[in-house]
């Protein structure tokens, strides 16, 4: 498994997550749900480690503040 950086955020309610997946089209679904329910960084970029399978992505979110599709 590998190793969570920690990483300080100054402000209540921001957070960073690190997204796994078998594919693409997993991990893009994961970030457009998020980016329904809070204020996001958007879709980013989904990238392949070379010799591990899946794919990962980063997306920063503002719990406190709704998404697109939020209230």
């Amino acid at each position: 498994m590998e190793r969570i950086d920690e990483q300080h955020i100054a402000e209540p309610g921001l957070v960073v997550l690190d997204i796994t997946g078998g594919d693409e089209d997993t991990v893009r679904a994961v970030m457009v749900t998020l980016e329904g329910r809070w204020a996001t960084s958007g879709i980013g970029p989904v990238r392949r480690v070379p010799g591990e399978p899946g794919v990962r992505a980063r997306i920063y979110a503002d719990v406190l503040r709704p998404g697109r599709d939020g209230p």
